[in-house]
This record gives C-alpha cells, sequence and structure tokens, in this order.
C-alpha cells in the first residue's frame, strides 16, 4: 500500500501548508479546526493550523531563510522592507507583534513604529488615481 503522504495531491499542497506554518496530519486524525483536504472524493490529508500567536514566529523564520542572515544583520533599507512585509501580513495585530518583531530585528520598538510611521506617511503623499 503507497503512503497518502506520496499522493500527488498532497505533495502540491505541502509547500503551501508549510509556507503558513500548518502541520499535515491523516485525515482521521482531524479535529476541531483542522481542515480536512478532500481530491476526487476522498480525504487526503488534513491540515492543523498554527496558532496566530506562532505565526509571527514562523513568518520571521522565513523571513531569516530568506535573506540568509539573522534579520538583525540586515541593513536599514531591507529591515524597512522586512517591516513592510509583515504589516501586509498582519504582524502587528498580534498582541506583542511590534515587541517581537524590533528583537528580531535588533531595533527598538520605536524603531519599528518609525519604519511604520514613514511607510504610512509615504504612501499617503502618493497621488490618487481617480476611481481608486
Amino acid at each position: 500500500m503507497t503512503d497518502p503522504a506520496d499522493h500527488p495531491f498532497v505533495q502540491a499542497v505541502k509547500p503551501l501548508v508549510d509556507a503558513m506554518g500548518g502541520q499535515m496530519i491523516a485525515p482521521d486524525l482531524a479535529e476541531g479546526d483542522d481542515v480536512v483536504l478532500t481530491w476526487e472524493g476522498q480525504d487526503r490529508v488534513a491540515v492543523r493550523l498554527p496558532h496566530l500567536s506562532d505565526s509571527l514566529d514562523h513568518i520571521l523564520a522565513e523571513l531569516q531563510r530568506r535573506h540568509g542572515v539573522p534579520l538583525a544583520e540586515l541593513d536599514r533599507k531591507t529591515k524597512q522592507s522586512v517591516v513592510r512585509i509583515l504589516e501586509s501580513r498582519g504582524a502587528f495585530s498580534v498582541r506583542h507583534g511590534v515587541e517581537t518583531v524590533a528583537g528580531a530585528l535588533g531595533v527598538s520598538r520605536f524603531t519599528v513604529y518609525n519604519y511604520l510611521n514613514r511607510e504610512n506617511a509615504s504612501r499617503d503623499a502618493k497621488p490618487q488615481v481617480e476611481g481608486s
């Protein structure tokens, strides 16, 4: 018998599940908020979604992997870019999000707020296209 993890559908969704910090489990082990994915009429895999508080840590780890160095070692411009990405992904809606990000970037909370304010100010200063 083949391993259910070897099914092409399971292999296709694995990068997405990994990127969001989820865990793939057997469908018969699903509980509560787990999401069971069905393919061609059969339950193929269940996805256990990460807790919101774990998501920020997962996003920070992914950004560190992407940059290849600890986030604290990035230059200022790249740190500002990281803050923009994190803001777009909702990182600052999580309790202690600013503190967590500041610690990962090796900067103060004040600096993170400055990066956020700078980004919002530049966005507000751009001329709006009619109809948008």
